[in-house]
């Protein structure tokens, strides 16, 4: 009798950690936060401006964090361009602000962000009025005034009323006061009374006000530093101003004004010299907001979601959710006919058998549905492009919409090189024994690119990007990228000999198709993606080239003789690549009549039809890939081949002279990340010096066989998902165009750094496993049948391009 073990609790828990289970949990945490932030916009409402105006937190960096939206920092130039368009759309630009001292000082700062000196800029016309408190720039059509109301009184109401009986009433209408008042008179309950009831005399004017577009807050008062205050104001106290600030909110919630309680926060610890005077960083902060409520709807920056509404949506994105919709219909449809089938089969009755829908090669064969005891083998491509559909739903939700919240980034030295270190102490724990000892062997290859997926991405969210040496590290990175595009394609061309059209858009589906989904879906042009645009054009240019006779044959084939001719006919081809990278670099005009040539043209512009963007990135790795191409061909000709024998000679000697002679390199290239002062002279030099630690890094990686022999499993699984990490990273990491960071988890930046973390990696996981089942129908094993679905999808394509100009 066989006997079975039980499993214990631990074994039992272990087996459920699998990828699949993984992603059933990543699926349940999106339906949770839907849920939750569903719950939000139900309570709170689905205005963002309700947020900037109300809570908030200092970051690292000094800077205001609006709660759940991006707040965009307005320049002098942002300010006046923002009242230029809605001059220009004849909207007058009205500001008011009536209260005590402290308004005063936000007017006077709030005058400062949008006046211009007149000697600087000649082009503008201001006048200021000093005698009204008032300021006018004729050119904005702006008109900025103060009124002093140290109370609720009959000047601040007849004020009100006067707004409400004009024919222009003020845009914006900031209103405050108490400070007087507390001051002067004691707080008792019976003032508290009273100020409620000359705060009800202001309700219908604003409620009018309102009615008429301008926007109406009361700013409630701001805390003061007790300890600074001086003999007059020692009677000022915080439990009195939270009660003048209670009996506001009590009065002005059931009207239409928008209670403005954000400066509170914004001037905590932030008080002037005397204790009650605001201090400029709160002063900006301050003034920052009203610019973001004001213009953010109006100019559409990028960083700036508070107060704007989402981008509308498009008919092409109508009808690609529309498909995906009918592909989910058709799956559902499909699965329970076949239930239907299998329940009313007899027992003891097989299915279908396993094995080809028909004979090999023949239209319309595909990889048959093998249906038993454990199930399908796997979805069916309508049923992976409806799970496809439901993932973008989410994109589309994360990222185009205000559902879910967005913050701005955060960069500090910690927040970006303590992620890096945990990164590479968590790829050094899951290190393995790899299959293959030899030189850049393809687990090998996956953990270069795992690794440098996870700096790039560290880099994105951090918005690293400014800082230089930083930037430099991460252009090197990208060039190690395109390097292992030129030598891997290489590589595979000369052992298969595999220059047909099959391979070719095999590579090119590969490479593209989550991308023009994206596209489809998130309204984005393929420049966006900027990266994966600069692949496929390095490798239609390799293939191309690769493909012209004289052709190379299959590395198995080669003989003593004809190997050298081999060697030849790739240095030609290699030659020929640099000559038509070195042409097109040499005239940026040569270069952009190319691109800009219809119909492709659409393909290199981005969304302002501009193609500079793609002429920057082209030229600053425009030697990469040939450079990973001739490495190649140089270990080829070394015999790493055939042997997997290593760059550096395998005695103790010279492995360490390559490894100090690597370490200089890589020290050369860091010195010079480091003194580099500008962007664009640093990008330049980087063009001709990208390969020096991209060797550096592949002589230390294979200094002796104990190194090439194990791997890290975590950075190679990373990497084998690294274009889907790479596409989909701005849309549900990211947001608002990688200007942000998505926001499911409020107020706890590192929890949800980690769950949306988690939630990406799974949805790119996903998207990988569901290319791979459309792949084989997309591009079949016959050429005929790639140029027939090469056609359907010109003939899809051709009416978009229509629509949107591309001819």
């Amino acid at each position: 009798m066989v006997s079975y073990c039980k499993k214990s609790s631990a074994e039992w828990i272990i087996e459920q950690l699998n990828v699949e289970n993984a992603k059933l949990l990543a699926f349940v945490l999106v339906i949770g936060f839907i849920g939750y932030h569903g719950i939000l916009h139900l309570r709170y409402g689905p205005d963002s401006c309700t947020w900037l105006l109300s809570s908030g937190r200092y970051k690292g960096d000094h800077e205001w964090q609006p709660y759940g939206c991006m707040l965009h920092k307005y320049s002098k130039t942002d300010a006046r361009r923002c009242l230029r368009y809605l001059a220009f759309w004849d909207k007058y630009n009205s500001f008011a602000f009536i209260g005590d001292s402290r308004l005063e000082q936000l007017y006077e700062y709030f005058i400062g962000v949008l006046k211009t000196r007149l000697d600087m800029e000649t082009s503008y016309s201001s006048v200021e009025h000093r005698t009204n408190n008032s300021y006018v720039d004729s050119k904005l059509r702006l008109f900025v005034t103060f009124i002093r109301s140290n109370d609720v009184s009959r000047t601040m109401v007849e004020q009100f009323r006067n707004w409400q009986r004009s024919d222009k009433p003020p845009s914006v209408i900031v209103a405050t006061t108490g400070l007087q008042l507390l001051k002067n008179r004691n707080t008792t309950d019976l003032v508290l009374e009273e100020y409620k009831r000359n705060l009800t005399h202001l309700v219908q004017a604003i409620d009018s006000l309102a009615a008429r577009n301008t926007q109406v807050l009361w700013k409630l008062m701001e805390s003061v530093e007790t300890s600074k205050l001086k003999t007059d104001l020692t009677k000022i106290s915080n439990v009195d101003i939270e009660a003048y600030n209670r009996a506001a909110i009590e009065i002005l919630t059931h009207s239409a004004v928008k209670v403005w309680s954000s400066p509170r926060l914004v001037s905590s610890g932030a008080a002037g010299d005397d204790g009650v005077s605001l201090s400029r960083t709160a002063l900006r902060h301050s003034a920052q907001i009203l610019l973001n409520m004001f213009c953010n709807d109006h100019m559409n920056f990028n960083d700036g979601s508070c107060c704007a509404q989402p981008e509308p949506y498009t008919q092409l994105q109508i009808w690609t959710f529309a498909l995906f919709l009918l592909c989910a219909v058709y799956a559902l449809v499909r699965s329970a006919r076949s239930k239907w089938t299998a329940w009313r089969r007899p027992p003891g009755a097989a299915g279908p058998p396993c094995g080809r829908g028909g004979p090999r090669g023949a239209p319309g064969a595909g990889p048959a549905r093998c249906v038993g005891p454990a199930g399908p083998a796997g979805p069916s491509p309508a049923a992976a492009l409806a799970r496809l559909g439901a993932i973008m739903a989410y994109f589309y939700l994360c990222d185009r919409t205000n559902f879910f919240m967005k913050e701005n980034k955060y960069y500090s030295e910690w927040s970006f090189w303590l992620p890096v270190g945990y990164v590479f102490a968590l790829g050094l724990f899951f290190t393995e024994a790899s299959r293959s000892s030899k030189i850049l062997h393809r687990e090998q290859t996956d953990e270069w690119k795992g690794w440098m997926q996870l700096v790039i991405l560290i880099y994105q969210v951090t918005g690293a990007s400014k800082v230089l040496p930083i930037y430099m590290l991460v252009r090197a990175l990208v060039s190690a990228y395109l390097f292992l595009t030129g030598y891997g394609h290489f590589y595979y061309t000369w052992n298969t000999g595999d220059t047909g059209l099959v391979r070719y858009f095999r590579v090119i589906f590969r490479l593209n198709f989550l991308t023009v989904v994206l596209c489809l879906t998130m309204n984005r042009p393929y420049q966006f993606y900027s990266f994966i645009p600069l692949v496929s054009f390095w490798y239609t240019l390799m293939f191309v080239i690769f493909a012209l006779p004289p052709h190379i044959t299959q590395a198995s084939s080669h003989t003593v003789e004809s190997r050298p001719y081999q060697y030849l006919y790739i240095t030609l081809k290699v030659i020929g690549l640099l000559t038509i990278v070195t042409v097109l670099y040499m005239s940026e005009v040569f270069f952009q009549k190319i691109f800009v040539t219809r119909p492709w043209k659409a393909l290199f512009v981005n969304a302002d039809d501009d193609i500079h963007q793609w002429w920057l990135r082209w030229k600053q790795d425009r030697y990469s890939v040939a450079c990973g191409v001739t490495f190649a061909l140089a270990r080829l000709a070394a015999g790493g081949a055939s042997t997997g024998v290593s760059i550096v000679a395998s005695t103790g000697a010279s492995a360490g002279a390559g490894a100090l002679l690597a370490l200089a390199a890589l020290a050369t290239y860091l010195a010079f990340a480091l003194l580099c002062s500008s962007a664009v002279d640093c990008d330049e030099v980087h063009s001709y010096a990208a390969f020096v630690p991209v060797v550096a890094y592949i002589i230390l990686r294979n200094l002796s066989p104990g190194l090439r022999s194990r791997h890290s499993a975590m950075f190679a699984w990373v990497g084998a998902v690294s274009l889907e990490l790479f596409a989909s990273h701005s849309h549900i990491w990211l947001a608002a165009d990688t200007h942000g960071v998505l926001v499911l988890v409020p107020a706890a930046p590192a929890l949800n750094l980690l769950i949306t973390s988690y939630i990406f990696v799974c949805a790119a996981h996903e998207i990988h496993a569901l290319t791979a089942v459309v792949l084989p129908y997309a591009v079949p094993d016959d050429w005929r049948l790639v140029i027939r679905n090469f056609a359907i999808f010109l003939a899809i394509l051709v009416p978009i391009g229509i629509h949107d100009g591309m001819f």
